[in-house]
């Protein structure tokens, strides 16, 4: 008989690693799995130095974070463990982060430390731990396959759902993984919270970016790619010089304020050329793109990827964390993979995440996605003229 984690054995001969983190979500998924009777064992990650951010609101991973997680192991009855990772998270995470934002990209470094560190590194101390699987306070799902796989699904609670970090996870790693807060909203969490006596039932959300303890994260930038905070020109879209600029890591595609401009008609950044120091800026229309070049892709839809796209797969994909799936077509190219967007997006940014699902709401399966690598206008507008786009999710998204 298989228990509450989809496994086979009872809860007390099964072995579960939580990482916990000193949140409400994390510190709930080992609360609640050690009530269901489990071997739960918590490890929390230090990740960079905490001083300067211990005790700040809004950040997470800090030196509070971890006395938390510390006093909700105490608190349950469970071992708690600190690992240093400090020198992985700096190679795979900091220093990825300054190096894509010097290049003139908006990185999301939550996605390649959930690739990196937690579901790599991490997995392999859980595994050497005994540990049956190695589960997350994130809100996504984990469903069973007919053919025994495993699916990543959003979760119950659309304002809190995480996906879009998590597209990266493997088959592999999906097996290992699991979820408990899945199906859960945030207030039913802090409830539970409550009810195991946990002092972190009210405690904030973290917001900002884990590593950077002030909230600039320019300082952390400057300090790594000083070059990344040369001054430049601010043109448009002829090439023509109408400012000056402090540094392209101030700016990021969409952004409207703070380019000290003055001009009869609203400007927004259409895109960062690194390598000349320029900002370009443009009309808000100039920010509509309808295909997107991908790289580093990640499958964990039906089948081989190249079978699954075939001449063109339908999907909804999501370009920002904070924006709805949108339909598009996802196709193979000479280089790799790509995508044409129905209806189009602003703001398409380098170095941001484009995620796919089967669904364009409610409890879509994740499909996989891939890290934007550039954005144009080029591609759905001639197609849709000479009418090679059918209208099937079209339909569904106003259906």
């Amino acid at each position: 008989m298989r228990n509450s984690l989809d496994l086979e054995g009872r809860p007390q001969d099964t072995r579960v690693v939580v990482a916990m983190s000193g949140g409400v979500d994390s510190s709930v998924t080992a609360a609640l799995l050690k009530s269901q009777g489990y071997d739960v064992v918590g490890i929390t990650l230090q990740l960079y130095d905490h001083g300067a951010a211990t005790h700040r609101k809004g950040a997470c991973c800090a030196g509070q974070d971890i006395h938390d997680a510390r006093k909700v192991a105490e608190r349950i009855g469970i071992p708690h463990y600190v690992l240093d990772y400090e020198s992985r998270f700096r190679e795979s995470v900091i220093d990825n982060f300054a190096e894509s934002y010097a290049s003139g990209e908006t990185p999301v470094p939550c996605i390649e430390c959930n690739r990196s560190i937690k579901f790599r590194d991490l997995m392999e101390t859980a595994r050497e731990l005994g540990a049956s699987v190695l589960a997350t306070g994130h809100y996504v799902a984990s469903r069973a396959l007919a053919d025994g796989q495993r699916a990543l699904v959003c979760a119950a609670d659309a304002d809190r759902d995480q996906s879009y970090f998590l597209f990266a996870t493997t088959r592999e790693q999906l097996q290992y993984l699991r979820f408990p807060l899945g199906d859960m909203t945030k207030p039913e969490a802090r409830e539970l919270a409550r009810r195991f006596g946990l002092e972190v039932a009210d405690k904030h959300d973290s917001q900002d970016i884990c590593f950077v303890p002030t909230g600039r994260y320019t300082d952390v930038i400057g300090r790594l790619r000083p070059n990344a905070i040369e001054p430049g020109d601010i043109v448009d879209l002829d090439g023509r010089v109408i400012g000056t600029h402090q540094g392209i890591v101030h700016f990021t595609v969409g952004q409207r304020r703070g380019l000290g401009i003055a001009s009869g008609a609203p400007l927004y950044v259409v895109k960062l050329d690194a390598a000349q120091r320029r900002v370009v800026v443009g009309p808000r229309d100039a920010l509509r793109m309808d295909h997107v070049e991908l790289r580093d892709v990640n499958w964990i839809g039906d089948g081989p990827l190249d079978r699954a796209v075939g001449a063109g797969l339908e999907i909804f994909v999501r370009v920002r964390s904070t924006r709805a799936p949108q339909p598009a077509w996802l196709r193979a190219t000479g280089e790799g993979y790509a995508v044409d967007l129905v209806a189009g997006e602003e703001g398409v940014s380098p170095g941001q995440a484009c995620v796919f699902y089967d669904a364009p709401s409610g409890r879509a399966r994740v499909l996989g996605g891939g890290f934007i690598q550039s954005a144009s206008s080029k591609g759905m507008a001639g197609k849709a003229a000479r009418g090679a786009v059918t209208p099937p999710l079209v339909e569904a998204m106003r259906g």
